[in-house]
């Protein structure tokens, strides 16, 4: 049998090997935690602080985020609804404002049926009726809100409409064009615009994925309106509404569609190459379209809703560049006019009643770089470096020819580019 010497000294061996392991292990923990997340976290940091965003505030509100990730998708539908509210009821507010806030809380609006009755009304396709039954109906509450955007001086505001299933779109935006910068001391923020999911089947979903996005990036304007080719109507007063609310300070404006190629480093060189008055409204300006009479065409308006030869001069659809100025007076005229069918006509009927003549520049290319499709100059990373806008691309083209612009790439003939038709 062991002495009670000898037991004493195993009994201690084993206690001083269990200490070393106990010290061992928390060591490893930490020196793992310290090369996760807070080295994250710090990196992230670094990211806003080039950005002008506080690095204090930037790890606060990550380390909230990685805290609070998990327990998105256990928030019941009300409390959701209550985290919403609360964002519309009580935003932040800008610096040199008095409290403002969307004054819009309810959507009750029902039809106006005294239409049925009149024989105009009733010769209407069934989307027309529906459009003219509720077109009375102007503002909606918000569902997403973020008056930050318009926090301090910000050079350019890029507002983009998009759709809730459109997510890979918006995606490709902020990694490309549309990511959050300061260029020579220049602030540039993004947004996108939403209304409600339109598929019925699938609404609750969708609009679920469109909060956890916004969860994420913060970068979401969403109202209580079907999206909707009509709807986009609505889109553009709302955004008005909303910039003339919380945007005081805002230079600028970029907006447009989420399936675009943009060049802000061109914007900038617009803008400063030469001095601008004020009511700048350019992009790629359409003068003496005519109404489309075709009832098969996506653009078909009928003589009841639009019976003049002409539509007003206005700026095609892909993106247009506007000052803040001219923005906040847009809402006050849009107040003022019947809603139209086709969102980018309706804003030319506001610039005609503002006495403001729109500005057509080549370098906004509505129809692609060349109106032939198949043409290899809509492919060439040469020309899309010299526009400022190129409409319809898909995410992976927008990724490939983004890449493609801003590497190395030799250009010589950029004024020939501008010219072209």
């Amino acid at each position: 049998m062991m002495k009670n010497r000898d037991r004493w000294r195993l009994y201690k061996s084993m206690s001083v090997m269990f200490f070393l392991i106990v010290v061992a292990v928390t060591v490893v923990q930490r020196t793992g935690i310290n090369r996760g997340v807070p080295f994250e976290l710090e990196s992230l940091a670094r990211m806003d602080v080039s950005g002008g965003v506080e690095p204090g505030a930037a790890l606060e509100k990550k380390a909230g985020f990685y805290q609070d990730i998990k327990g998105f998708w256990k928030v019941s539908k009300h409390q959701q609804q209550s985290k919403v509210q609360a964002t519309v009821h009580e935003p932040r507010i800008t610096e040199d404002s008095s409290p403002r806030a969307w004054d819009v809380t309810s959507s009750n609006c029902s039809a106006n049926l005294n239409l049925s009755s009149q024989d105009w009304f009733r010769g209407l396709e069934g989307n027309f009726k529906q459009f003219m039954l509720y077109r009375h109906c102007r503002y909606f509450p918000m569902l997403l809100n973020h008056p930050e955007k318009c926090t301090g001086d910000i050079y350019l505001l890029m507002v983009i409409k998009s759709v809730a299933t459109q997510h890979d779109r918006r995606e490709v935006i902020r990694k490309t064009w549309g990511k959050e910068r300061v260029v020579d001391g220049k602030k540039i923020k993004t947004l996108f615009l939403l209304g409600k999911p339109s598929n019925d089947a699938e609404r609750a979903n969708h609009q679920k994925l469109v909060e956890y996005e916004d969860y994420i990036y913060g970068d979401i304007l969403e109202w209580d309106f079907l999206d909707s080719f009509f709807n986009l109507t609505l889109k553009e007063t709302h955004f008005l509404k909303w910039f003339h609310t919380y945007c005081t300070r805002v230079h600028y404006v970029f907006k447009g569609d989420d399936d675009v190629f943009v060049s802000v480093e061109n914007i900038f060189e617009f803008l400063e190459s030469s001095s601008h008055e004020k009511n700048l409204f350019v992009g790629d300006v359409i003068f003496k379209a005519k109404p489309i009479r075709k009832k098969e065409n996506k653009y078909y308006i009928p003589h009841a809703l639009y019976n003049k030869t002409f539509y007003p001069p206005y700026a095609g659809g892909g993106g247009f560049l506007i000052d803040g100025t001219l923005a906040r007076r847009l809402h006050w005229v849009a107040d003022t006019l019947e809603l139209y069918p086709i969102d980018d006509v309706f804003l030319g009927m506001c610039l005609e009643v503002l006495h403001v003549m729109p500005v057509k520049h080549n370098a906004f290319k509505t129809f692609g770089l060349v109106k032939n499709k198949s043409s290899k100059l809509n492919r060439e990373p040469c020309f899309f470096k010299s526009m400022i806008v190129v409409h319809k691309l898909l995410p992976s083209d927008l990724l490939h020819m983004w890449k493609m612009v801003n590497t190395d790439l030799v250009c010589t003939q950029k004024a020939e580019i501008l010219r072209i038709a």
